[in-house]
């Protein structure tokens, strides 16, 4: 997997500092406003609408599905964004999408732990969604320790993708090295070349 990813890495195009700069601190700051809330303000709102709508979407698979479909719907526009980038080769909009993808655990997380207090206002009432799925499973009881392990699948995608791209700006880098040394001793050589052009034209005079 890790040797996949670095040969697909040597194949993408140079990644200057400036432009990773600007990554690493728009994610950062993206974290922080996450961070900052339960409930995100415009990007929860999307996430909610997707919710809404993977229900009768998935329902049309069983009532199971249903239930579990307003979950599933939150996940299927990120990862369709991100594969839609990354096919074009837009790579930092497929980054992004891709933490996008990561969040949702995050955001799954909080409304799967309130499954049994039920402390969150759900939309147009009736019943919690989670709180149905894990009672169906016989899994109710354990509603915080799996919210727990989904905020941390979520913070660690969130890490998993800027360390790629911040793997991307390293091998970058490297190649620029090695691109620089080759074109030095290009010049050295040629210069030495030079040199003894000219030693053997004045040996000649």
């Amino acid at each position: 997997m890790l040797a996949a990813l670095s040969q697909l890495i040597d194949r993408l195009p140079a990644l200057d500092g400036q432009r990773y700069l600007g990554f690493s601190t728009a994610v950062l700051l993206a974290a922080v406003w996450v961070l900052s809330f339960d409930f995100v303000p415009i990007l929860d709102h999307v996430n909610l609408a997707f919710h809404e709508a993977g229900h009768p979407a998935f329902g049309l698979f069983g009532n199971t599905m249903g239930w579990l479909g307003g979950t599933l719907g939150q996940f299927v526009f990120p990862i369709a964004t991100t594969w839609h980038f990354a096919r074009r080769e837009q790579w930092f909009s497929a980054a992004a999408c891709a933490i996008w993808f990561f969040e949702n655990f995050r955001y799954v997380a909080l409304y799967l732990g309130d499954a049994r207090t039920q402390a969150l206002p759900l939309v147009g009432g009736g019943e919690h969604d989670w709180a149905y799925l894990l009672g169906h499973w016989g899994l109710l009881e354990y509603d915080t320790r799996i919210a727990g392990a989904l905020t941390f699948i979520s913070w660690s995608g969130w890490l998993a993708v800027w360390g790629v791209v911040t793997w991307w700006w390293w091998r970058s880098r490297q190649r620029r090295t090695t691109e620089l040394e080759a074109e030095q001793r290009e010049r050295i050589i040629e210069q030495a070349r030079q040199r003894e052009r000219e030693r053997r034209a004045k040996s000649r005079q």
